[in-house]
């Protein structure tokens, strides 16, 4: 029995139309592929994506949530065919938690993640006993932990991989205060916080002026919270797999993707352009 998830969705071709649930793949020449993502920015870059797949005879129909956990729900469930929202720390804590036989399928693009603030301009001018919001779930946890110790803030305990949580802070000089909350609250509750470590997007829609309220930034090179597209793994290799990932991969999808989130998030496959 599948669940019932709240989204909206949309069928992309070259223009965007309303629509409903459609029917599985099939393997005529012109077919229809669900993709799930999350709302914002990503509808603009998709009408890209779909304009370069209507080229290959693929119709992109649109599913866009608000929950980070909804969409590979949706997808295991097969009520998409592909999401295309996330890095793979997170997919890999997802698959631990709930066992689903999803794989990536092709990098899009890469948000690094900041610690923004609207009380101070700088991380040497955090005070002590600051509070620092993080996300909550346990790969963008782990993200913002590493991006405190990066930039002297914290010392992790060693070995701690990809996903420590605040019970691995070894050391903590300035006695900050970790408050965990959901990733789409942490952000909205800057102004009472010190600082917040926020996913990119997440910045945008709280309303935090990105760069400008950012503090600090991860870097980009050798970064391992790359998104991607994913699928079931049974469809790994099927044809249309490579011609939605090849529509992405195209320069007119990259130079959206750093209109509409002016810079601050850049495409992610090898020589893909980065201004």
């Amino acid at each position: 029995m599948k669940i019932k998830l709240p989204f909206k969705t949309a069928l992309f071709s070259v223009a965007l139309v309303c629509g409903i649930a459609s029917a599985p793949l099939s393997s005529a020449a012109s077919q229809t592929v669900r993709v799930g993502i999350m709302s914002g920015e990503d509808e603009d870059i998709w009408r890209t994506v779909a304009a370069n797949a209507a080229k290959h005879g693929i119709t992109v129909k649109l599913t866009t949530f608000s929950d980070y956990t909804q969409p590979n729900e949706a997808l295991a469930q097969h009520d998409l065919d592909l999401n295309a929202f996330q890095h793979k720390p997170y997919l890999d804590a997802q698959v631990k938690a709930r066992h689903y036989d999803i794989v990536p399928a092709g990098y899009t693009y890469v948000q690094p993640i900041g610690l923004y603030s609207r009380k101070w301009k700088s991380i040497d001018a955090l005070p002590q006993n600051a509070t620092i919001g993080v996300p909550n779930d346990p790969s963008n946890e782990g993200r913002a932990l590493l991006l405190l110790q990066a930039n002297g803030l914290i010392r992790l305990r060693e070995n701690v991989g990809l996903l420590p949580t605040a019970r691995d802070i070894a050391d903590n000089p300035k006695h900050v205060q970790i408050k965990e909350l959901d990733a789409g609250i942490v952000g909205r509750a800057i102004d009472d916080l010190d600082a917040a470590v926020v996913n990119t997007g997440w910045a945008f829609k709280s309303g935090i002026k990105v760069p400008q309220e950012r503090i600090a930034q991860e870097k980009v090179t050798d970064n391992p919270y790359r998104n991607f597209l994913a699928v079931n793994a049974k469809d790994a290799q099927a044809p249309w797999v490579k011609e939605l990932l090849e529509s992405y991969q195209q320069a007119n999808v990259a130079s959206v993707i750093l209109s509409v989130y002016h810079g601050a998030v850049l495409p992610a496959w090898d020589g893909a352009p980065s201004k």
